[in-house]
């Protein structure tokens, strides 16, 4: 399999691509600009069959409806944050002046739990990782030793807790139990910013050293 991400919208939050040897692909957090993310799928030649969400605010959802009526796929997303996508409240579009109100459709499909999970020919874990936001889920894919984190680790950071249903201490425990324990060559494809690994991070993040659980 393959991977790329690329910045989008106002606030540059990653949009992710993965994709097979047939170039069946799933979409990560397409966030805003979905003309370019159309002009990305074109030019890597993709087949979208899903569109991932790691959570529902508003820099990760923008493009989602776009995204998903062009190519006629499914969204999936957290039961936690099922409101979020029709709710410029609760994914915070209604607090940043420098985007629209985001009030789509609902999700297709609700993640209910972590574990296991298959879409088509793709076999993946999700971890449920709260505490940027209440649904905040990571997906990872052992075969290619990748873990989408959303907006819950950064190179070098972590994610923000100050908007609604965040919490702190929730995140690095995330962060800790579920992510952390991760072979440390796991590269970490962050919501937000480059890539980094789980050996980095440990050693280096400055957000988790220190810390006791």
């Amino acid at each position: 399999m393959k991977w790329k991400q690329m910045a989008v919208g106002p606030v540059q939050a990653n949009a992710g691509f993965l994709w097979n040897e047939k170039n069946e692909a799933l979409i990560i957090d397409p966030g805003a600009e979905g003309g370019r993310i159309k002009r990305k799928v074109e030019k890597l030649e993709l087949k979208p069959i899903a569109i991932l969400l790691t959570h529902a605010h508003f820099d990760h959802i923008g493009a989602v409806d776009l995204i998903r009526e062009t190519y006629q796929i499914p969204v999936y997303l957290h039961i936690y944050e099922e409101k979020w996508l029709s709710d410029a409240s609760l994914n915070g579009s209604k607090l940043f002046p420098v985007v629209d109100n985001i009030e789509g459709k609902p999700a297709d499909h609700l993640i209910e739990s972590e574990g296991e999970m298959t879409i088509g020919p793709f076999q993946f874990e999700v971890f449920e990782t709260p505490g940027h936001s209440p649904g905040s889920v990571s997906f990872y894919f052992k075969d290619v030793n990748l873990v989408f984190s959303g907006d819950a680790l950064f190179a070098g950071s972590v994610g923000r807790t100050d908007l609604p249903g965040g919490n702190q201490k929730q995140l690095l425990n995330s962060i800790h139990n579920r992510l952390l324990v991760l072979p440390e060559e796991t590269i970490v494809a962050s919501g937000h910013g480059p890539s980094t690994t789980i050996e980095v991070e440990m050693a280096e993040n400055p957000f988790l050293n220190g810390f006791s659980l």
